[in-house]
Order: C-alpha cells, then sequence, then structure tokens
C-alpha cells in the first residue's frame, strides 16, 4: 500500500513538557517512521507511512498529549514518501523565535516518591526534577529550550543522568534541569558572615535546627530567596517585622501538609485544587475560628492567610523536618525586588537573616510566588509570577512589535509577537534605583528570548512615571524617532486589559476602579465608567472630583482624604471635632492640613474611588495612617464580616457625575447614631454596587467589565456580579490576569494596536 508523509509545525507550550518523547512513543507504537525536533517556534515533525495509520497518529496527537503542554497551532501538510528507515529524536535547530517557554512547575508526584525514597539514587537530593516539574523559565537564557541555553550548561551530566536524558521512553529525557546528587547543584548553609557551616543534607538539617531556634532563615529557592520563620512562634515573626521593615502587611505562610492547613482554614474543592496544583500559588483562604493565626501577628486584623504548599524538593524536605507552618515571604527589603544571587545575599538580606541556606543553581530572573483567591466561583490572579508567567495571553488578528511598559506599582512589562503577547513576571513598585533595574533587565530579557525589537512603545499617561520616562527616553535613544511612543490613559488600559484576556470585542462598559489613574484632564482619575468602542473610549460617568491634601502623603493616609472629602462638603470643622478623621489629627497638623485645602497647596484632584475607601475606613476609625497599599480599604472590606444586609444610602448621580455626597452624609450620620461599623461597611459597599447598576441602565450596553484594584475586594467583586446579572446585564472580571497594574501592560499593548490600525 502507498506510504505518506504527514509534516507538523506544532507552536504553543511544547518545550520542557516531554512533547518529544510523547511523539516518539505515539509514532513507534503506530510503526511509522520519520523524526521530531524542537525549533525556535515549537515542536517540527514528519511521520510516514499508511495513510490510515498516519491518520490515527494526527488524531491521537492531540488527545493524548503530556498533562503540561498546549497546542496553540497545528499546521499540517501531506507530502510524498521519502522512505525513512526509522523514527529519531533530532537536534534543535534554531529560526524565528516563538515558542512558549513554559513557567516553573511544582514538584510532580513521580519526584515526590523518588526522593523520599531511601533506596532511590535522588533520595533527599533537594534539585530532582523531570520533564514534568522543576524550574524552566527562572533559568532559560534563549530559545530553544536546551541544556546549553539554561543555567545547567555548567553542570556535567553522569553517566546515570546522561542515559536517562537520552533515552526517549524515560521521563528524563531532555529534561534540561536534569541533576543527582552526584553532578547537580548542591547546599551551602552561611552564617552571617558568609562562612559555610554545613553542606549537602546537613545544611537542610541545621538551617531546620535554626528555625526551630527563632532564628530567621534565608533560603535560596526557584524564583528567588524567601525570608523564613517559625509562623508558631510570635517573636519569629515580630522580629522578621521589624528586620524587614513591614509593620502591618500580612505575610504568606508555607505549610507542610493540605491537612494542616484544613485544620486552620477554610478550603474549598477549587482552593484545594490550586494549593496541589503544578503552579502551587500562595491561595487566600479564609481562617477558622480555631485557627492560631487569627489576630496575630502573622496577617493583622485579617481574617485571610495567603498559605501555600511546599513547590520544590527542598521545601519539601525542610517542611517534613519542621512540621508546622513557617512565614515564607519575598527575600527583600521594602520596595526592592527579590533576591536572587547568593553572591549578594549578604549584603541585601544580611540586615534581616541569621543564616542562608544557598546553592549554586544560577536564578536568571526573579520570580516571586503568585497569589490567587478564588472570585465569583473561579481564580483570580492577584500575582502572576511563578507558575504563571511567562505564558501567553493571544490576540486574535497580526499584532505589530509592540513593548509595553506597564505602570509604577505591581509593574509588569509585555511584548507582542504576531496574536502572542507575552507578559513578564510581577516586578514591583518602581520606587528605587534596583527596582527600576529589575524592570529593564525584564525588558531586556523578553527581548533577548525572543529576538524582539519595538516598532511602537505604550506606556502610561503618567508624566512622572519612571515607565512613562523610560518609554519616552528609550523610544528616541534606541530607535532615532523611529518606534513611535504611544501614550495609553490608564483606566482605558484597565478595561482593555480585562477585555483582552477574556476574548471581548467592543463595545463594552468599563467600571474601572483604582486608588490613582492620570487622566485626560491632569487630575487623578480612579472612578471611572469607560464606554469602550472601536477606535476610542468616552467618560461616560465618574465620581464628583475632591482634593488630597498632601497629595501622595493622602494615599498612605486615609484621614487627609477623608478631609479632603468634608472639606469639599463646606462642613465647619469645629463642629465635627468629634469625628475619628479629625480627631486623627494634632492641632498644629491641622492647621497645615486646612491650609492645603483651602489655599491648593499640593492637593490634587481625583475622582477615586479607591479613595473613598480610604476616607470611610479613616470616618470609621479603621485605618488612619496606612503602610501598606490598600491596607485601608481591605480593613473595611473585613470589617463586614458575616453581616448581612441588601440596604444602601441614597446617592444621586447628575448627567456624568456621581456625587457621593449623600453616602458620606449618611455614613456620618450613621455613625453619630452608632450604627455599628460592619452595617455602615456593608450598605457603603452596597451602595457602590447600586451605583453601577444605575449607570449601566443609563447607558444601556449588557456587557459590563470589572477592572482596576478595587476589584480585589471579593465582597464588592461577587455582590456587583450577582447584582448585575439579577438586572440582566454580562458582567466580565479578571482570571489570567490581575485587575490591579500588574495587569495594564496588555491593556497598553491593545491600545497601541489599535492606535497602529487606525493610523494605517
Amino acid at each position: 500500500m502507498e506510504q505518506q508523509r504527514l509534516q507538523l509545525t506544532i507552536r504553543g507550550a511544547v518545550q520542557g513538557v516531554g512533547f518529544r518523547p510523547f511523539v516518539y512513543r505515539l509514532a513507534t507504537e503506530l510503526g511509522l517512521t520519520g523524526w521530531v525536533n524542537n525549533s525556535s517556534m515549537g515542536v517540527l515533525l514528519e511521520v510516514e507511512g499508511r495513510r490510515e495509520i498516519v491518520e490515527t497518529f494526527l488524531t491521537r496527537l492531540p488527545a493524548e498529549k503530556p498533562p503540561r503542554s498546549q497546542i496553540q497551532t497545528l499546521a499540517v501538510k501531506w507530502l510524498p514518501a521519502v522512505g525513512y528507515s526509522q523514527f529519531e529524536i533530532r537536534p534543535s535547530i534554531d529560526g524565528e523565535k516563538t515558542t512558549i517557554v513554559l513557567p516553573d512547575l511544582a514538584t510532580c508526584p513521580d519526584c515526590l516518591q523518588e526522593i523520599f525514597d531511601p533506596h532511590n539514587r535522588r533520595y533527599r537530593y533537594p534539585f530532582t526534577n523531570c520533564t514534568n516539574c522543576g524550574p524552566r523559565y527562572s533559568i532559560i537564557q534563549a530559545l530553544p529550550y536546551d541544556r546549553n541555553q539554561t543555567t545547567m550548561r555548567d553542570f556535567q551530566m553522569c553517566p546515570d543522568c546522561q542515559a536517562e536524558y537520552d533515552n526517549p521512553r524515560d521521563r528524563r529525557f531532555h529534561a534540561q534541569p536534569n541533576a543527582c546528587p552526584r553532578c547537580g547543584p548542591q547546599l551551602e548553609l552561611w552564617g552571617k558572615q558568609g562562612e559555610i557551616l554545613e553542606t549537602g543534607d546537613m545544611a537542610l538539617k541545621n538551617a531546620a535546627i535554626a528555625l526551630r531556634e527563632g532564628k530567621i532563615l534565608a533560603i535560596k529557592g526557584l524564583g528567588g530567596f524567601h525570608l523564613m520563620a517559625d509562623a508558631v512562634n510570635p517573636t519569629g515573626s515580630a522580629t522578621l517585622r521589624q528586620r524587614k521593615r513591614r509593620p502591618d502587611k500580612p505575610f504568606a505562610l508555607m505549610y507542610p501538609s493540605l491537612d494542616l492547613i484544613r485544620s486552620h482554614c477554610e478550603v474549598a474543592p477549587q482552593e484545594a485544587e490550586l494549593l496541589l496544583s503544578p503552579e502551587a500559588p500562595i491561595v487566600l483562604l479564609k481562617q477558622k475560628s480555631a485557627s492560631p493565626f487569627l489576630n496575630s501577628p502573622i496577617a493583622p486584623g485579617n481574617p485571610y492567610l495567603g498559605v501555600m504548599l511546599p513547590y520544590t524538593p527542598l521545601h519539601h524536605f525542610l517542611l517534613a523536618e519542621l512540621n508546622f507552618p513557617v512565614v515564607a515571604t519575598s527575600g527583600n527589603l521594602s520596595d526592592e525586588p527579590i533576591c536572587i544571587d547568593e553572591g549578594e545575599v549578604l549584603r541585601r538580606l544580611g540586615e534581616i537573616a541569621d543564616c542562608f541556606l544557598v546553592h549554586n543553581r544560577p536564578i536568571v530572573r526573579p520570580l516571586d510566588d503568585s497569589v490567587v483567591r478564588i472570585m465569583g466561583g473561579r481564580e483570580m490572579l492577584l500575582r502572576r509570577a511563578r507558575g504563571y508567567a511567562p505564558l501567553p495571553i493571544t490576540i486574535k488578528g497580526e499584532n505589530p512589535a509592540i513593548l509595553a511598559v506597564g505602570g509604577h506599582l505591581k509593574n509588569a512589562v509585555a511584548i507582542s509577537k504576531g496574536e502572542q503577547i507575552f507578559l513578564s513576571q510581577h516586578l514591583g513598585d518602581l520606587t528605587t534605583g534596583a527596582a527600576f533595574n529589575t524592570f529593564k533587565e525584564a525588558i531586556i530579557s523578553l527581548q533577548s528570548l525572543y529576538d524582539f525589537q519595538a516598532d511602537i512603545i505604550a506606556c502610561d499617561a503618567h508624566p512622572e512615571y519612571i515607565s512613562h520616562k523610560f518609554a519616552q527616553s528609550w523610544g528616541l535613544e534606541n530607535h532615532r524617532g523611529i518606534a513611535p511612543t504611544v501614550i495609553v490613559q490608564h483606566h482605558y488600559a484597565h478595561t482593555l486589559a480585562c477585555m483582552g484576556e477574556q476574548g471581548l470585542k467592543p463595545p463594552v462598559l468599563g467600571v474601572a476602579w483604582d486608588g490613582t489613574g492620570y487622566g485626560e484632564d491632569g487630575t487623578i482619575w480612579g472612578g471611572e465608567f469607560l464606554y469602550i468602542t472601536e477606535a476610542n473610549f468616552e467618560r461616560v460617568a465618574y465620581f464628583r472630583p475632591f482634593k488630597l491634601p498632601g497629595g501622595e502623603l493622602a494615599i498612605k493616609e486615609p484621614r487627609r482624604t477623608a478631609l479632603g472629602l468634608l472639606a469639599e462638603l463646606g462642613v465647619n470643622f469645629d463642629s465635627i471635632g468629634h469625628l475619628a478623621s479629625i480627631q486623627a489629627f494634632s492641632d498644629e497638623e491641622l492647621v497645615i492640613a486646612k491650609t492645603m485645602l483651602f489655599r491648593n497647596l499640593n492637593s490634587p484632584i481625583t475622582s477615586s474611588v479607591g479613595r473613598l475607601f480610604d476616607a470611610v475606613a479613616s470616618l470609621l476609625n479603621i485605618c488612619q495612617k496606612g503602610t501598606y497599599e490598600g491596607q485601608a480599604a481591605m480593613l473595611l472590606e473585613f470589617a463586614i464580616g458575616e453581616f448581612e444586609t441588601q440596604d444602601f444610602y441614597t446617592f444621586c448621580v447628575k448627567q456624568k457625575i456621581i456625587d457621593w455626597q449623600l453616602i458620606l452624609e449618611a455614613v456620618i450620620d450613621d455613625i453619630l447614631h452608632h450604627t455599628t461599623i460592619k452595617e455602615i461597611a456593608a450598605k457603603f459597599h452596597n451602595t457602590l454596587i447600586e451605583i453601577i447598576i444605575n449607570v449601566a441602565k443609563k447607558v444601556g450596553e449588557p456587557r459590563v467589565v470589572l477592572t482596576g484594584g478595587c476589584w480585589q475586594n471579593r465582597y464588592l467583586t461577587e455582590r456587583a456580579i450577582q447584582r448585575l446579572r439579577q438586572e440582566k446585564f454580562h458582567p466580565y472580571w479578571h482570571q489570567h490576569l490581575p485587575p490591579n497594574d500588574g495587569g495594564i501592560a496588555l491593556g497598553q499593548i491593545i491600545a497601541a494596536r489599535r492606535f497602529a490600525n487606525y493610523k494605517l
């Protein structure tokens, strides 16, 4: 019977996941000949045999592919047979770099079983992995994904590891980080001066002893250093807070087992699935009344815990030694990027940690732990990093080569290549020189990985953002004016980002609520209703603007925001001196703040809903001075507790302006009548939701997009979804990207593409 040849070009997440050995096994099982290899585009292969058997191969390939692989496109070409004699795996080839780099993945069950088996040669080896797990994005330096293109290139495999690596039927076939105790990376425990205290397994065991003794441990993990402390010992977490200069922001905890998490927290099936997933993120869980961390220094005033399970062999060993939860927070000082190099750990973390558990496998790029919360019945990423980055978002249609530099807080950058938008990991706030250097390194890394050169640079509209200034100077310096800079309004980018990840086309109504975003009129926006059209957007409604005495300082001090709102009401401050917001000022401070307001000194104007949250939290004396972003709003949400009410305050929408005056007056009246804080907080949230319904009905657009940092609030989000559906609207909210500024780079790329298409 006549032989036929099938040529396939497969694009997607098909490298580093065991795809080639899978193809090899399938082809040889069916008696087909040919070859398969990696290329910079993905996987290329040819199979040859009888037509019906080749068609069986084509049917089974996508149905039986490896679990961590993703096929985005599969190009099929039938050709005459050439007479292959066998099926082989050929060396990788270069070419256009469009393949998807897989994120770092948690230890798989097979590897976990091996490292706890005393008879296995990898028993207690902390750098065990296979094609189903281990480092990927944190070690890759170039495509295609081969060992000599990773930081494992300097570790020469022993004969046993090489045999696994070369065997297509072994699950470690071309597992690029493959290693064992004989040939792979090793552990060391260092003291305060960098002296080696222990090596190998004893280093790990003594690190566990140090944690039991209440010491602070810096441990080099998959994407950088963690700072760890005994979570059960309040002295350890208090010491870590003091040394890290982090007085209130919640700490994440790493638990030894899901059973122990369940004893402290409510764990829904979806949440358990996330904890056990290959992505292994931090998951926000509601604490049970029996939790030892309720009202503790771990998460002050917060009924939720951010928890994760061990996700590398090193973490599994350490937590098995301890059998109690530990604080596992990013290895940095506040506002600095996570430390990834043992060469600088003493300088950067020497004032925080008592000892250092390090290893000699280099990390290419910093990767924080991702943070996820179940919202509206599905996961919502609040921080996108390890386990998720740099998986792309697909936007149909050809894109120009666009670099988007994101915002200022929770920065992430992105590039577009064809239909793929590759987003960097979470980079943090661009408030320090070290953070700015990490930002630039992330751009260089994406450019290098994908041989990328921008035709367009997209940035936020705020002229003082470091990312904005970088985009302006970078375009001129590197492209001599060829690559134009497209300036994108902040809330427009937010809305487009949610539309992009949800696959929505205009028109939609975007409800973009956050703390700060530069508006087209030069004021600070943040309470926006944007009607998105094919070409642009219209600001169809917004909250009545008010002043922020002290500018940036008001963002950190909710009492100042409350004062700005009260001044806008025109009240006599002497008559409201009993309010908590007024009481929070000294006489001298109050005089200065009032002078700022009445003389328009450093008192920018805002329409921000995030600042409205701050003001109400201040009036209720929940938070007067914050030490981390969003603190007042979080505490206001948590103040509701289990309280249930459908009541809301009266509000007024005049043309485009949503007047908060009646709301604020009613809140103050409730305070004077000693209404409980939880009831006021619930009614305030409910009022915001009813405002959305009111505006949506006036606009008449059935599809409503909820985006911006305010939508990290679970009460607000889930009630808004429910009410919109009750009123026959179709709500959309974030899932794969954070609703905060960590997602706006995608929106900037979509806006720049619209700009380019319009110009064409």
